[in-house]
């Protein structure tokens, strides 16, 4: 299984830096896909009594894993991200590929693919990146800086045993107080950055955690594991709940008879397995009032994703279960929230269910905090897909004529005067708050403000998000766009397969890896017949060998240390094979690229004038060293060499090392893959992960 591996810090800080000086982007995201926040829109919320700039962020999932996953999430919008599950069992074995995004959603990937220690430098360096990206203005907003106020909340799992252990509870802590990992970070800033150095980096992390408990965790295991972190973690506390919680009937109902997913089974155990009704809402008003005890926070989050049979051929046949996302989980999520709001309507909700841009306006119009998403994020445009969710809503406040949020929630599902009439007495007041509802240009806190009720506001947006619920749900729930028949169109396949070089240069697979593993770089046309190098009779000869040919400049790499095969860029290119399979594949050390025997691939570093590349191709092991001053690359197996022109992809010299089998060959058409290769990937006039230490 290949195993991610974070980039060091600094060659993230300085890519990061560089390519937007240098390219207009960050980690392959173009600058118009940055969120800047409407400067005549007040979009923020209240989390945990902390404000963020808007509710929206990833899902614990594949977006928010590594630094450079925070720091692409936040440019596109996110201001409240809910950092990848941790959990004590930090060293899982994981089928791959773990994620089919090809019509709805499913995976059978769940927790940290990291190690715990791990985990925490990265959400460190995530954090750190995002704080210099504030201090250099990257966003030009140097008059509101409200739009950059951002939270990040922790998730951990999955049982009590767990979460109690000293790794974890260590893990949280240096979460809550993160001073001795921030502070090894920024001694490994280096001197050409050292004006970054004394930069007044976040060091309290988040001191709030989103509860995953995986599907069938009993209900004192779950209530145990919220008391534990509410009194001795200290933590406000989010608990994600799962869609069993409707009951099959209505689950199966919904999924068959509504929206046609007939082919989406459950299975009863499941449902009899997992947490009930009535004892999710006695565990509510218990967390509610210890939360309230304790001077902290507690809300639900609805939902985790449904465990359903492997029905398809995408994930190895050793898996009975997947777990289902997208579209046809938004209306089972969205109903089930309207059923526990009818129960518990006090309790605060997160929303996370086949979120997307379309869909994003009415969740906040349902008053959630935060509103994540994971799934539509894996589609063609990835992180850049976030700017128009934001586009959108703020398309819809301008068209209510409301400026802030709160006020959108009391107007935008039709309820606000209802909503008035439940908040405010009869008298001039609810007069002047319905005359605002009906009005183009709605401020209901500041008539509440300036009659002194301005604590009203809060509830008059909260009755609002109630009432709204009903019209939503129902309106999700009879749209056919959620309905199978609108989502069983898989990504359109056009018959050629990938090889090292050349494809049809769409770049869908750069922006659909969550960890940007996949790049783009520049390399030389070139076609040429070529010899290749036999040993016989203490002579190394030229023999005839075939033609080499690569038709374009723009080419598809893959970055190994960031790469998790989770299969999700194969999906999405139009070529059979995968991008993360056939693409030049590159490791960030030679250390990485000799743990993997098995696998092909390259490691290229820069040394002062002189270019080496390490290569595996079909299992056999060469090295180039270019002398870049000299034009002279000397390329070998380890038994037999050439003397190269490099410019000229010329042999100026043959020899053979002492002993050399008779008969011995040397390709060079692994020569010419590698020269191509190297030159590409290491010219730092396009940053890539692969040149990021020399930009």
């Amino acid at each position: 299984m290949a195993e991610l591996i974070p980039a060091p810090f600094p060659d993230l800080l300085r890519r990061m830096l560089r390519e937007y000086e240098r390219e207009g982007k960050v980690f392959d995201l173009p600058a118009r896909k940055f969120w800047h926040g409407a400067p005549d829109l007040d979009t923020s919320v209240l989390f945990h009594g902390r404000r963020a700039a808007s509710p929206l962020g990833p899902a614990a999932g594949p977006q928010d894993q590594m630094a450079q996953n925070v720091v692409l999430a936040w440019l596109a919008g996110s201001r409240i991200l809910e950092l990848k599950t941790v959990q004590v069992n930090d060293r899982l074995v994981i089928p791959r590929p773990c994620i089919d995004a090809t019509t709805v959603g499913y995976n059978v990937e769940w927790s940290q693919e990291l190690r715990l220690e791990q985990s925490l430098r990265e959400y460190v360096a995530g954090s750190m990146l995002v704080d210099v990206l504030k201090h250099t203005n990257l966003l030009g907003q140097p008059s509101d800086v409200l739009k950059q106020d951002t939270i990040l909340d922790m998730s951990v799992g999955y049982d009590l045993a767990g979460v109690r252990s000293p790794p974890v509870r260590g893990w949280i802590e240096s979460m809550k107080d993160a001073r001795v990992e921030v502070e090894a970070r920024r001694r490994e800033i280096t001197p050409d950055l050292a004006r970054l150095r004394d930069l007044e980096f976040t060091t309290a992390l988040s001191d709030q955690i989103t509860l995953s408990t995986f599907h069938g965790c009993p209900a004192g295991e779950i209530e145990g594991i919220v008391r534990f972190l509410l009194t001795e973690m200290d933590v406000h506390v989010t608990v994600k709940l799962n869609p069993t919680l409707l009951g099959r009937e209505a689950v199966d109902g919904l999924l068959h008879d509504v929206l046609g997913y007939h082919e989406v089974r459950t299975r009863p155990q499941d449902f009899d397995k997992d947490l009930q009704w009535g004892q999710a809402l006695e565990m509510t008003d218990r967390l509610s009032e210890l939360a309230r005890a304790r001077g902290r926070r507690f809300q639900v989050k609805f939902s985790n994703t449904l465990v359903v049979e492997n029905h398809r051929p995408f994930f190895p046949a050793s898996e009975a279960v997947m777990y289902l996302s997208g579209e046809p989980l938004h209306v089972l999520t969205l109903n089930l929230v309207g059923k526990y709001r009818r129960a518990r309507p006090e309790v605060p909700i997160s929303f996370s269910a086949g979120v997307d841009a379309r869909n994003y306006p009415d969740c906040a119009a349902l008053g959630f905090t935060p509103i994540t998403t994971c799934t539509d994020l894996l589609r063609p445009g990835g992180y850049g897909r976030l700017s128009k969710y934001a586009e959108n809503l703020e398309e819809r406040m301008r068209g209510l004529g409301v400026r802030r949020l709160g006020d959108y929630v009391v107007k935008a599902g039709g309820q606000g005067e209802a909503a008035v009439e439940r908040v405010a007495p009869e008298g001039p007041l609810r007069a002047a708050l319905l005359a605002s509802v009906r009005s183009g240009t709605v401020d209901l806190g500041g008539i509440l403000t300036e009659a002194g009720q301005a604590a009203l506001y809060d509830e008059l947006v909260h009755v609002a998000a109630l009432l709204n619920t009903p019209v939503l749900v129902e309106k999700a729930t009879r749209d056919p766009r959620y309905r199978a028949e609108a989502n069983r169109k898989p990504p359109r396949k056009i018959g050629s397969r990938l090889w090292l070089f050349d494809c049809v240069n769409c770049d869908k697979c750069v922006p659909v890896c969550p960890n940007d593993a996949n790049f783009v770089y520049e390399t030389s046309v070139l076609r040429r017949a070529y010899e290749s190098y036999r040993y016989e009779k203490g002579a190394v000869n030229a023999v005839p060998a075939g033609l080499f040919e690569v038709k374009k400049q723009h080419q598809i790499a893959n970055f190994q240390d960031f790469c998790n095969e989770c299969g999700n860029c194969d999906t999405f290119c139009p070529e059979d094979g995968g991008p993360y399979i056939e693409k030049p594949r590159f490791f960030g050390s030679l250390e990485a690229w000799k743990a993997l025997p098995g696998r092909d691939g390259f490691f290229a570093e820069r040394a002062d004038s002189i270019d080496a590349i390490w290569a595996r191709i079909r299992g056999v092991e060469y090295h180039l060293e270019i002398d870049r001053t000299l034009d002279r690359g000397l390329f070998t197996d380890g038994v037999l060499q050439l003397e190269v022109r490099h410019s000229e992809r010329r042999v100026v010299a043959a020899s053979a090392r002492e002993g050399a089998a008779e008969g011995r060959v040397l390709d060079f058409a692994a020569y010419l893959n590698m020269a191509l290769a190297v030159d590409g990937v290491l010219d730092t006039r396009r940053a890539n992960p692969v040149n990021a230490p020399y930009l």
